[in-house]
């Protein structure tokens, strides 16, 4: 497990870093920020022309929407949001734009939804646009598309959205920027609080009061940010939560904020989906050699060891997989629905093709379709 000192000195030496900058950070009630938002792009700018390669995710597009719309708080209903967005994501480009130009640089635009990045296909088109838009010298400029985002497969906010970038980038670290330097151990005006340098684990973070949304203009608040760190450094890339003021220490790796420890190896983008924002629908229990195969040896799970089905859910869907004892040990999205799979109950794959067809010979959920849960993993160690 990696020491503080380790992932300071990671983010620093990082050759390719996602920055993700919060609406709190570049917006007022009445529209953008300006004066900040200049400040992080000459920021980055310069970060890029040192020969770093920078992704931005920046919000700001539903509240820069707001000024013209002449909104004062962030707008409730999905189609009011969506409206905001198409109308500020031109306006935040185009300030982004005009700074950028000072040092060079062009700024490249990628709207992307959760549909996008849990695909594979749109996935890896993605991943090559951005990849060629750093080869071409531009620099990538990401937000969730609001304006038809639905409400049902949205991502919801942009700290979780840079988490799946940083890692369909192949990034080497993760910094996000809010109005607040760092975590605290309860809340910051609380002169009792202390900030929290360093998390190794997110057992370490359970007990820590950790509210909600920032401001009335963005989604998130710290409790988003720690889970997107959870998400990223879950996947092998450290991250740092700190204000955007400190936008340049930050990429410098200073002793600032707080840094988040890498806790396992890279995952693919579709896993982390799975394992920290899918929502699921249902749950799938597995009697014991079935729940030490999916533990122990990675294998698929059959119907051969399923015991028991909850819930109303289709094939395709994400699905809790549930030990003997009624633990959440796995997610996967599974091949079959709620309605079939009791009639397949202790059948062997060889069995479900004799019986219901060819169609019904594979895996319940494939090894490569699902994920462990973070208390698996510690079960195994």
């Amino acid at each position: 497990m990696s020491t503080y000192e380790e992932t300071r000195n990671a983010i620093a030496g990082a050759s390719r870093v996602v920055v993700k900058v919060g609406s709190s950070s570049l917006t007022t009630p009445t529209g953008l920020n300006t004066e900040a938002l200049e400040k992080i792009a000459r920021t980055l700018a310069k970060f890029r022309l040192d020969g770093k390669e920078v992704i931005l995710v920046s919000s700001g597009a539903v509240a820069a929407g707001m000024g013209p719309m002449k909104a004062i708080t962030r707008p409730k209903d999905l189609a009011t949001q969506q409206a905001a967005a198409g109308i500020g994501q031109g306006i935040l480009m185009s300030a982004y734009f005009t700074v950028l130009a000072e040092y060079g640089l062009v700024p490249a635009q990628v709207l992307l939804t959760a549909d996008e990045l849990i695909r594979r296909t749109q996935y890896r088109n993605a991943q090559r646009a951005i990849d060629r838009m750093l080869a071409l010298g531009f620099m990538p400029i990401v937000n969730e598309n609001d304006a038809v985002a639905t409400s049902e497969i949205r991502l919801g906010d942009n700290d979780r959205l840079s988490a799946l970038v940083a890692q369909l980038s192949h990034a080497d670290a993760l910094v996000l920027l809010t109005d607040v330097d760092a975590l605290y151990t309860a809340h910051p005006a609380d002169p009792a609080s202390k900030r929290v340098e360093f998390v190794s684990h997110p057992s370490e973070i359970e007990e820590l009061n950790i509210g909600g949304a920032g401001s009335s203009v963005g989604t998130g608040g710290m409790r988003t940010k720690v889970q997107a760190a959870t998400m990223v450094t879950d996947s092998g890339i450290p991250t740092l939560v700190t204000s955007a003021d400190n936008c340049a220490a930050a990429l410098r790796g200073e002793d600032i904020g707080t840094y988040f420890a890498v806790t396992h190896k890279r995952r693919q983008t579709r896993m982390l989906w799975l394992a920290h924002l899918a929502s699921t629908n249902g749950t799938i229990r597995i009697d014991a050699g079935a729940a030490k195969a999916v533990l122990k040896r990675g294998t698929s799970l059959l119907a051969a060891g399923v015991t028991q089905v909850t819930g109303e859910f289709e094939s395709g869907d994400p699905i809790d997989i549930l030990d003997p004892q009624g633990n959440v040990i796995a997610r996967g999205m599974t091949n079959f629905s709620s309605e079939e799979l009791p009639r397949m109950y202790g059948l062997t794959t060889e069995a479900l093709g004799e019986r219901y067809g060819s169609d019904y010979r594979k895996e319940v959920v494939h090894r490569n379709d699902l994920v462990l849960t973070e208390s698996a993993y510690e079960g195994r160690l």
